[in-house]
């Protein structure tokens, strides 16, 4: 149901626009009209400082101080001399991210100066000097040439049975040797295990440093609020209108009319500010709130995925609940699969990012528990031949056949007639609502030849009707709904001239209706391949078990069984979702004349403690 609102007016001093902000937000109900222009240097550095604030604090909330192997060389620090704790952070994580990638790469040339240990560069210029030049290799084990020695001045360095290490000095100016030169050493082992041993000390005094910033986690969730909030304030007041050479600043605003009584009197309490109020009505574009039960308000994430309604439409939240968790249960078609998206609800609660969309999927969970007792399949076994089943649970399981159909097929058909005459009530209830009755009469017209017609249809294969009456019935009602279509369309112009547009409105809704009835086939075979594919994976398994003794057999039982079943319930789930969205965005939704252009109601709010 869509929440009635007031639209508020606002005049005052331009000087004023800030405070009066802040106390709307300590309202917290009242919508503001935002700006649409482009993000300018203000909102970009507002958004900014929030920005880096929330990578501050999840940085800050992952550190692990307990699992740290440098936890005892950390000196203490006094928290009470950080006076900005967002600057340091971001100086410190940058410069600790610098020391990791230096000190890695000081390691690795630690371990390549380790070979060749300590030397005197001093010496090795001097030898230089004398016309002796000192020659650095690296080879493969399966490579090295003991008989170099033999034939070169050559000094093994080391050998780690892969690799061997050795130097050559040489006055030849015409020296060749069979192997790659290797650059020479530029530093001295000592002197390169020094400096990594200094920056290893500047990285645990940058995490020092980082533990003791964990203490402002709450004056950085405080100052993201903030900046949040003056982001908020400041797009409400660029999308506020100036007058009077911008000294006076005009706001317009929404809130529940609920409220009024509440809202007035913060109002009149302010000084220096004046006020309008009115019933807000389509033309203003109010935002829209949606209220609800505990069951539709689930289901909301859905209607916005299309788009809220406008302020003089219907609210499709309650229908789409009942048929959404309808549709998706049928698609499920497994009762089995039901009690595992309950259990996935449950474990989800315990999720922060998905702890919002727990409940829905613990819903629709029952509902496909349900349905699936009605579909007697459970993990793809037929429960309705199970001698362990009750019989008083068989008889509400449907099986067999319908007029020649499988039963559960007619039953999908029948629940899209259903559902598509609905959609054709609310429409001209709705239409009736906005244009009066006699605007709406060929609405009307087809309301009552789809609906009527399903109605009588059906009370005539009960045989409570004769054949002459329900004959005499349709007649009447095809007379009626000609009326209404061919003639009474639009009464403001000559009935003749709707004629011709009822003919094209006829073959659209003739041709489009037969297929969206045949688009709700799906329901029956989206279940049906679930129950096949589940059926498929069981005979598999099965097949593992041999002569049923407990063995190697069972275990590749369980495993074909588990992995297949949850790959099953993973592609069903998709098509569960995907095709019912399918059936209420399209076929529900065009029938019942929903646009859904309407805007979410945001109301500028302050949550944080500031």
């Amino acid at each position: 149901m869509i929440e009635k609102m007031t639209k508020y007016s606002f005049v005052l001093l331009s000087g004023e626009a800030e405070s009066f902000l802040k106390k709307i937000e300590e309202l917290g109900v009242v919508d503001i009209t935002r700006s649409e222009k482009p993000v300018d240097e203000t909102s970009s550095k507002l958004f900014a400082e929030s920005e880096e604030c929330r990578k501050a604090v999840k940085y800050l909330e992952a550190l692990d101080l307990a699992s740290d192997p440098d936890q005892s060389k950390f000196k203490p620090s006094r928290s009470d001399e950080i006076s900005d704790p967002l600057s340091l952070f971001q100086e410190i994580s940058a410069k600790e991210k610098q020391l990791v990638e230096e000190i890695d790469a000081d390691w690795k040339e630690v371990q390549e100066l380790r070979i060749w240990g300590n030397f005197d560069p001093e010496k090795l210029e001097d030898l230089r000097s004398k016309g002796l030049k000192i020659r650095f290799y690296k080879v493969p084990k399966k490579t090295y040439d003991p008989s170099w020695a033999s034939e070169y001045a050559l000094e093994e360095i080391f050998d780690d049975g892969r690799h061997v290490w050795f130097v050559t000095v040489s006055d030849d100016p015409d020296y060749s040797f069979p192997v790659e030169e290797l650059p020479a050493p530029e530093n001295d082992f000592k002197e390169a295990e020094a400096l990594l041993s200094d920056k290893e000390g500047e990285h645990i005094a940058c995490k020092g440093l980082l533990y003791t910033l964990k203490d402002y986690i709450p004056v950085l969730k405080k100052r993201q609020g903030r900046a949040e909030a003056s982001l908020q304030r400041y797009l409400a007041d660029v999308g506020s209108g100036k007058a009077a050479e911008n000294l006076i600043t005009t706001f317009e605003g929404f809130a529940p009319s609920k409220d009024e009584e509440r809202l007035c009197k913060a109002f009149d309490s302010m000084d220096g500010v004046l006020y309008l109020k009115d019933d807000a009505v389509k033309e203003d574009n109010p935002p829209i709130k949606l209220k609800g039960n505990r069951f539709t308000r689930m289901f909301t994430v859905l209607t916005d995925m299309y788009g809220r309604p406008d302020y003089d439409e219907f609210d499709p939240t309650p229908y789409l609940s009942v048929f959404f968790l309808l549709f998706f249960a049928m698609c499920m078609g497994d009762a089995g699969y039901g009690l595992a998206l309950i259990v996935i609800g449950l474990l989800l609660r315990k999720s922060e990012g998905m702890k919002d969309i727990a409940p829905l999927v613990s819903t629709l969970g029952a509902g496909t528990f349900v349905i699936g007792i009605v579909m007697h399949t459970f993990f793809g076994y037929d429960i309705s031949q199970a001698a362990w089943v009750p019989a008083w649970l068989k008889k509400c399981m449907v099986t067999g056949n319908i007029a020649g159909f499988d039963a559960n097929m007619v039953i999908s058909v029948l629940i899209g007639i259903v559902h598509l005459s609905l959609a054709f009530i609310l429409k001209a209830v709705y239409a009736t609502k906005k244009n009066g009755f006699m605007n709406s009469l060929g609405t009307w017209g087809w309301t009552l030849l789809i609906v009527g017609g399903v109605i009588v249809g059906g009370i005539s294969l009960t045989g409570v009707l004769s054949s002459t009456v329900t004959k005499w019935i349709i007649i009447a009602i095809g007379v009626l709904s000609a009326i209404g279509i061919f003639l009474l369309s639009d009464i403001h112009r000559n009935p003749l001239k709707n004629i011709a547009p009822g003919l094209w409105e006829t073959y659209n809704t003739a041709t489009g209706l037969l297929g969206d009835v045949l688009s709700y086939l799906r329901l029956y075979a989206l279940g049906l391949a679930g129950g096949m594919l589940g059926k498929a994976f069981n005979d598999i398994a099965a097949m593992t078990v041999g002569d049923g003794s407990f063995g190697v057999g069972w275990l590749a039982f369980a495993l074909i069984f588990l992995i297949g079943h949850a790959l099953n319930l993973a592609m069903c789930c998709l098509g569960a979702f995907v095709h019912p969205l399918r059936l209420n965005f399209l076929e529900f939704f065009k029938n019942s004349g929903y646009d859904g252009k309407g805007r979410i109601y945001r109301p500028i709010t302050n949550k944080q403690n500031q």
